[in-house]
């Protein structure tokens, strides 16, 4: 029974936004210009990172790499989501969902570990600044890169796994993408286990994460309080403010995304929700970096002046 279940559904298809039907001309055109901020920002940012050599620092090495890992965690469902809003019932083959699925969780995760690598490197360059470059080599840099991203698809390994061996009835997900609870509530067996295995992942990729940046803003705090000026407290905790303004944004949509009581899902939130991580918060990343951060607004500048030169 469950061999011929699960050959049964060979592919799926999107709700998405179908319930905003007179909208979603309006939806694509609005998504549409995020969608093309987030590119044009973070290829912007990775650019800038790469071509000036005042940005070849441990924290920009991680910005590089958190924009590069948002471009291709975007590209991964945005297309996809503008395709179905002028096309609509468009199907995905279950290879498809299984490969968007998996590369979605891989960057999500990547992203969490990532931000706590850059919590990492403030905490460092703040806390123990003498020592910075000894601590922030290179090769420590590329291992905490490296370890984000290898426990991004470990877990990615997991939860796809887990759902992908369930037997499905159903083919429609009341969703724009393959994500993990609106794929499992198609599955036509019970699914607790599944869900504990969901929880135990979310909760370790997220409160960990979390809480490493909470013990790093902490010892920082404590470290700037003992700055004699205002002044000079001010100027320190500027450099640790758009890592903040990332972190409270990603974090605080990921825990409500997927540690809430499942009694509190309905399908308006989850759309809002998974707008807000999918489109909102990749653009947050270039928006707040380019904005709030004096080193990249300089070398921005210079760049555009070599170019007019």
């Amino acid at each position: 029974m469950h061999r011929k279940n699960l050959t049964e559904v060979t592919e799926f298809v999107f709700l998405g936004f179908s319930r905003f039907h007179e909208h979603q001309i309006t939806l694509f055109v609005v998504f549409l210009i995020l969608y093309t901020l987030t590119l044009a920002g973070n290829v912007i940012i990775v650019t800038i990172i790469r071509i000036d050599h005042h940005l070849h620092t441990p924290m920009y090495f991680f910005l590089n790499m958190l924009a590069s890992s948002e471009t291709v965690y975007t590209l991964v469902i945005i297309p996809r989501m503008l395709s179905s809003l002028v096309a609509q019932n468009q199907p995905i083959s279950l290879a498809g969902c299984i490969t968007q699925m998996f590369f979605f969780v891989t960057l999500a995760i990547n992203n969490c570990f990532l931000l706590t690598a850059m919590g990492y490197d403030r905490y460092v360059a703040i806390c123990n600044p003498l020592r910075y470059t000894v601590i922030m080599s290179k090769r420590v840099c590329v291992q905490l890169t490296c370890g984000a991203f290898g426990i991004g698809l470990a877990m990615a390994a997991v939860q796809v796994t887990s759902i992908f061996t369930l037997p499905f009835c159903h083919r429609v997900v009341g969703h724009f993408f393959c994500d993990i609870l609106p794929v499992m509530k198609l599955a036509c067996t019970d699914t607790t286990i599944n869900e504990i295995i969901n929880l135990v992942v979310s909760l370790f990729v997220i409160l960990v994460p979390m809480g490493l940046v909470f013990i790093s803003y902490v010892l920082i705090i404590s470290t700037i309080l003992k700055i004699a000026s205002a002044e000079g407290r001010k100027k320190t905790f500027a450099t640790c403010a758009s890592h903040l303004t990332v972190v409270i944004v990603h974090y605080g949509c990921a825990s409500i995304a997927y540690l809430k009581p499942k009694s509190e899902n309905s399908v308006e939130q989850d759309l809002l929700l998974s707008v807000t991580y999918t489109i909102i918060t990749p653009l947050l990343n270039p928006v707040v970096y380019s904005l709030r951060n004096k080193e990249v607004k300089d070398a921005l500048c210079r760049a555009v002046g070599r170019h007019i030169s």
